[in-house]
């Protein structure tokens, strides 16, 4: 947790808050909390092109509370860096709390891994109980991965996100295999939702909430700048640009950019083939 990128992000800078957000009628669409992927720059490039609230990557409270070393290297923010939620696992309710009062001052929300691998039931009934016990705790919003735990790439099932929010009164995001900007506009439409978290359809296009069917030049290029100026780390680097090229590299451009090695030959191999 840098503490000279985070000085400058005390709350006056957190000005949209995500409650009023999901309860404006409108489609908020939101960026997953993905292990090493939801990083500051990540979320940096993806508010660019029309992400509406971003999640940090799930953080460990027990290792964030006990640890400086772990909380300088899991959580970094900036001004810009709003509104954010911070996505905590814990099993011990101390420690959850003091965690989210080290990471309150910066983030408009503090939010509890309760889906991995666990996601609905076949028995709905049980998601839907279960859903109704986090709302009487007092919780903002759900958002519900509509796949069972054996599941993992076959078809979501979006009825029964359906079926959670007209059980519930607070907001619910759903999530699950969505692509693009109109799949979005699809699930919300279909499940009567506040909002769609995307995960890997971001990764392979960060654009894709501005309305882009793949990733664009521009986009590209906005990541190179972003990473460099914030340091990002070679490898996260490089996996995010292999993500976001999928689409326009033949296979023998895949196999040569991939082995790339240092940040210096990425910027050759982009400014060769794609220009400055």
């Amino acid at each position: 947790m840098k503490s000279d990128c985070i000085r400058t992000t005390i709350c006056q800078e957190r000005k949209k808050d995500p409650i009023e957000m999901l309860h404006s009628g409108q489609l908020v669409k939101v960026c997953a909390p993905m292990v090493r992927y939801s990083k500051l720059a990540f979320r940096t490039l993806v508010r660019k092109y029309s992400c509406d609230l971003c999640y940090t990557p799930m953080i460990v409270a027990a290792d964030f509370v006990r640890s400086i070393k772990a909380r300088d290297s899991e959580f970094t923010t900036n001004q810009g860096d709003c509104p954010l939620i911070v996505q905590f696992a814990a099993n011990d309710a101390r420690l959850l709390s003091d965690a989210a009062r080290i990471v309150c001052p910066y983030a408009n929300g503090i939010d509890i891994n309760c889906g991995c691998p666990q996601r609905i039931h076949d028995d709905l009934t049980r998601t839907v109980d279960l859903c109704r016990k986090a709302e009487a705790t007092g919780v903002s919003w759900i958002t519900v991965h509509g796949r069972t735990v054996e599941e993992r790439h076959q078809p979501v099932h979006y009825q029964a996100i359906k079926i959670i929010k007209e059980n519930l009164s607070i907001p619910v995001i759903a999530n699950g295999d969505i692509r693009n900007l109109k799949e979005a506009e699809n699930v919300w439409h279909i499940t009567g939702t506040d909002g769609v978290m995307v995960a890997r359809g971001l990764l392979a296009n960060p654009a894709m909430f501005a309305g882009y069917e793949e990733t664009p030049l521009k986009c590209i290029w906005d990541w190179v700048d972003i990473a460099l100026e914030l340091g990002t780390p070679y490898m996260c680097f490089h996996q995010h640009l292999m993500y976001m090229m999928e689409k326009i590299t033949s296979r023998q451009e895949k196999r040569v950019f991939n082995a790339l090695s240092s940040t210096s030959a990425v910027l050759d191999y982009l400014t060769d083939h794609y220009g400055s």
